[in-house]
């Protein structure tokens, strides 16, 4: 489960990334040159290095080893926030251990705060009676007659 939600939390921020990047003007931003082994793409804002390959009439880059390094980093990071997030969330109410439920003391304050719940409608209720009761009793309308 936490591998996953480490997986969830990468894919959205390599998603942001990308979001990011595409809202960026393209112009200009790499340059490529002929290298011994194919071709180095230069990110021009970030400094990036890649070394790129042609296969099958395109060009197929791979992130250089420092590149990888920051992105791990940055991976392992962003686990450890999601651990320590995750670890925040731990239900604090005390519950009993073997089924799960709240104790004795929980339950009877959610009763007490119900039954007050229910006295305040109530009570509602019967000054809404008592307002209709005290209007003028006017008899309604005779309903025309159509012939």
């Amino acid at each position: 489960m936490i591998r996953f939600q480490i997986l969830c939390v990468s894919a959205l921020a390599l998603i942001g990334a990308a979001q990011a990047l595409a809202q960026e003007p393209v112009t200009n931003r790499y340059t490529i040159e002929k290298s011994a082994n194919g071709f180095v793409r230069l990110d021009t804002r970030t400094g990036e290095m890649s070394i790129c390959t042609e296969t099958d009439g395109q060009l197929v880059c791979k992130m250089a080893a420092d590149e990888r390094r920051a992105f791990e980093d940055t991976l392992s990071d962003l686990s450890a926030r999601v651990e320590a997030l995750e670890s925040r969330l731990e239900p604090t109410a005390p519950q009993d251990e073997s089924t799960g439920m709240p104790d004795e003391a929980e339950l009877d304050q959610a009763i007490g705060a119900m039954q007050k719940m229910m006295r305040h409608f109530f009570g509602m209720v019967e000054e809404l009676r008592r307002d209709f009761e005290t209007l003028p009793q006017t008899p309604p309308e005779p309903v025309p007659d159509r012939t």
